[in-house]
C-alpha cells in the first residue's frame, strides 16, 4: 500500500456489507452471529424479580423509547489522541478534517505511547469489540497490533478507552513518514469503524 493516500480516505461502516463482507451471515471461519434482541427485551424479561431488574438496568444501560426499533448496536467514534508521560496530549475530532494535512501527529523516536479512544454506544450492547493497527512504511508492512476493548452498554455518556501500550521505533532507518490503518470490530464481524491516517516519526531532540 503506499503512503500517498492520504489521513482523509476513512470510511465508518455499520454492518458486514459496508466493509465489503458477503451478504450471508456465516463467515468464512464457518461463525454464525447469534441473532439479535431488542435491548428493551433484555430489561422485561424478568421484570418481576425487582432486584433482578435493576441490576440489568445498571448493566445494560439506557434504552430510548424512540429507537425501540433498531436492533444492531451503533458504535460512533468521536476522536483519536495520544497519551504518553514525554508527549503533550493530542486530540483529533473523528472524522479526521483535512486541516492537519498529511501528517496527523508527530512522534520523537523510542517513545511509549498510548492511542486513546473515545466513543458512543446506542441502540444495543455491542459485544467483544476488538480493534487492529496495521502500520506501513514505504509501502512494507512494519507492524500490527491487536486488542480488546470489551463489551458495552448503550449510555449517553462517551466511553473512553486506551489501546495497548506502543513504542516507537528508534535510529535513522526508523524516521520518516508511516501510514497506518485502525480498524473496529465486534464479536458478530460488525465493522464499525475503519481509518487510515498518517504520522511521523522524529529524531529525539
Amino acid at each position: 500500500m503506499s503512503l500517498e493516500r492520504r489521513l482523509s480516505d476513512i470510511s465508518f461502516c455499520d454492518t458486514d456489507d459496508d466493509c465489503g463482507e458477503n451478504d450471508t451471515n456465516v463467515n468464512d471461519d464457518g461463525f454464525v452471529p447469534s441473532p439479535l434482541v431488542p435491548l428493551k427485551e433484555h430489561l422485561e424479561r424478568d421484570r418481576d424479580d425487582e432486584s433482578l431488574r435493576k441490576w440489568k438496568e445498571k448493566l445494560l444501560g439506557c434504552v430510548d423509547d424512540n429507537e425501540n426499533g433498531q436492533l444492531e448496536p451503533e458504535v460512533t467514534f468521536l476522536s483519536l489522541g495520544i497519551v504518553s508521560e514525554n508527549y503533550p496530549e493530542f486530540t483529533a475530532t473523528l472524522p479526521i478534517d483535512k486541516k492537519h494535512g498529511d501528517a496527523l501527529f508527530t512522534l520523537k523516536e523510542g517513545l511509549d505511547y498510548r492511542l486513546k479512544m473515545t466513543f458512543r454506544v446506542k441502540h444495543n450492547i455491542v459485544s467483544g469489540l476488538s480493534y487492529s493497527n496495521t502500520v506501513w512504511k514505504g509501502g512494507l508492512q512494519v507492524d500490527q497490533s491487536k486488542g480488546m476493548l470489551g463489551t458495552f452498554a448503550p449510555q449517553q455518556e462517551p466511553y473512553i478507552h486506551m489501546l495497548e501500550e506502543e513504542t516507537t521505533p528508534s535510529g535513522a532507518m526508523a524516521r520518516g513518514t508511516y501510514m497506518a490503518k485502525l480498524k473496529f470490530e465486534d464479536d458478530d464481524k460488525r465493522c464499525h469503524l475503519e481509518l487510515t491516517y498518517v504520522f511521523e516519526i522524529k529524531k529525539r531532540s
